[in-house]
C-alpha cells in the first residue's frame, strides 16, 4: 500500500465523518419540528457506512491490480427514522391534533450531542493520520535529496 493510497483512505474517512456530522446538526436544529413540507414532523436522518475500495490517483495502473486495494469508508445511504413521532398533549399549539396532541420528531439531543462528538473526534483521528503520512513523505523526499 502506498502513501498516497493512505490519504485516499483518510481523504474517505473525513469526508463520510463530515456528512455524518452534517446530519447530526440537522437533526439538532430540527429537535422541535413538528411541521415539514412533507407533513408530519421531521424525521430522524443517520448515515450508513460502507468500505470502499480506495486507489490512489498517483498509482500505476498495474500497481493497483497487482496490489490489494485500500478500503476507505463511504456513506452507503441516509436513512430516516420510522418509528412513530412522540406525542405531547399541547391543546393549544398550531399543529394539535383534534385530541390535543402534537407529533414531535423522536431525537434526543444528550444522544446527538454524543454522536456528534464521536463523529468530531473520528475526523480529528483522519486529520492526524493524514498528517502522520505526510511528515512520512517529507522525511522521504529529505533523505533522497
Amino acid at each position: 500500500m502506498s502513501l498516497f493510497s493512505l490519504l485516499s483512505v483518510s481523504g474517505s474517512g473525513m469526508g463520510a465523518q463530515r456528512l455524518r456530522a452534517q446530519l447530526l446538526v440537522e437533526n439538532l436544529a430540527n429537535a422541535e419540528t413538528t411541521r415539514t413540507p412533507e407533513g408530519g414532523p421531521y424525521r430522524r436522518k443517520d448515515a450508513v457506512f460502507a468500505s470502499e475500495p480506495q486507489s490512489s490517483p498517483f498509482a500505476a495502473e498495474f500497481q493497483t491490480q497487482l496490489l490489494d486495494g485500500a478500503a476507505g469508508v463511504s456513506v452507503a445511504e441516509i436513512v430516516e427514522d420510522t418509528r412513530e413521532p412522540l406525542k405531547r398533549y399541547l391543546p393549544g399549539h398550531p399543529d394539535a391534533g383534534p385530541d390535543g396532541y402534537v407529533a414531535f420528531p423522536r431525537i434526543s439531543p444528550a444522544e446527538d450531542m454524543v454522536d456528534l462528538l464521536n463523529a468530531t473526534r473520528n475526523y480529528q483521528a483522519n486529520v492526524s493520520a493524514v498528517a502522520a503520512v505526510r511528515d512520512m513523505i517529507h522525511r522521504t523526499l529529505d533523505l533522497l535529496r
